[in-house]
């Protein structure tokens, strides 16, 4: 389907919306070989991805036959994975809108491209982001179905947070603490906590994040269908990062690596996430330390350092990001840098000359 005919059938989406969001994904679930060779990333800005770990983690995990991420954020370290393999994968994460990216993303990617092809309008980008918000009844859907999902959320949520500058971007809970505030009429009228569109990319909106791909009216579509055959057979749900480490998700299917990145519990960083939470990462520490001798769970928890004291038969391995999101507090941002850990549990892959051994570091 071309650009024209995707306006040409906006209107048989929106119609038929309440049906399709409820249309269970063709072919989800259950094991797959995948044969893709292209390296795909999220066409969209998260702090905290881990694109430059993933060759890393892959390494520790080796071949397995099932993979399980419960903070699946921007999926860097999934979409990373080498290929072929086979074998089922399930992916979870407690934004509402996140989940329903991927989602839709799998079912439906031309749709998603149709609504995510926006230049960037702050008028738009105001009143989606008001519009997205609003839509409590679509979040309880999706955590309570796995087949649900909605294109036209999918893609407006993700335009907005390429135009969106910082965090806030669809953040529900902010936006009902803030909602009856009076306006600050001391900034130049721009009322409380006015969010400027991203001006310095042209106004490209979600085609900044992209690799160029040839024609610009076919990009968003191309790009998006390669992320739908790679995500085709994951499994992705929405909620509480405890229900997909159950046996029935994990080592009843065998040998299975599961990576833990939870929100960071350093007490300096700033709150970054639709839910953010300073006390999760201490819960996932406790749930892999009790779980890292099963000879069937290769496990890898990331973090700063000093954020987790492991026991001493687990690898903690250095590693830096690229530079931070959106170069925001460079200084602070270079210090974290040199932060980042990886700890590896016993039966992970053993490397010759690992950076650092040891629990502790």
């Amino acid at each position: 389907m071309n650009v024209k005919s995707i306006h040409a059938n906006s209107s048989h989406w929106e119609a038929n919306n309440e049906n399709k969001a409820l249309r269970p994904a063709a072919g989800r679930g259950g094991g797959v070989t995948s044969r893709s060779t292209r390296i795909l990333k999220a066409p969209f800005p998260y702090f905290g991805g881990k694109s430059r770990a993933a060759e890393l983690i892959w390494s520790r995990f080796g071949n397995v036959v099932n993979y399980v991420e419960p903070f699946f954020g921007s999926g860097a370290v999934l979409l990373g994975r080498p290929q072929p393999f086979s074998g089922p994968e399930t992916v979870n994460d407690l934004n509402a809108y996140l989940a329903n990216f991927w989602r839709a993303i799998q079912s439906d990617p031309e749709a998603v491209a149709y609504y995510a092809s926006s230049p960037v309008n702050e008028v738009d980008l105001h009143a989606r982001h008001l519009w997205l918000v609003k839509q409590a009844e679509f979040r309880e859907r999706l955590s309570a179905d796995p087949d649900c999902f909605d294109p036209k959320v999918a893609g407006w949520w993700v335009w907005g947070l390429c135009c969106w500058i910082g965090s806030g971007w669809c953040d529900a809970d902010r936006y009902e603490r803030n909602k009856n505030t009076r306006p600050n009429l001391g900034n130049a009228g721009q009322g409380v906590h006015r969010q400027l569109p991203h001006l310095g990319n042209a106004g490209q909106g979600v085609h900044r994040q992209l690799p160029h791909l040839g024609d610009a009216g076919q990009e968003i579509i191309e790009y998006f269908a390669e992320l739908a055959q790679r995500l085709s057979r994951v499994r992705v749900c929405c909620g509480d990062w405890t229900r997909v480490l159950g046996p029935s998700v994990t080592i009843k299917h065998g040998l299975t690596a599961v990576f833990l990145d939870p929100p960071y519990s350093a007490p300096e960083r700033a709150e970054l996430y639709a839910h953010d939470s300073f006390s999760v990462a201490g819960e996932v520490k406790e749930w892999a330390v009790e779980n890292g001798s099963n000879p069937l769970l290769r496990i890898c928890v990331a973090g700063y350092e000093g954020e987790h004291e492991m026991p001493g038969d687990w690898e903690c391995v250095k590693w830096r990001p690229r530079g931070g999101y959106d170069g925001q507090n460079r200084d602070k941002d270079n210090q974290n840098r040199e932060r980042e850990r990886l700890w590896f549990s016993p039966h992970c892959v053993k490397q010759e000359l690992p950076l650092f051994a040891g629990g502790g570091i």
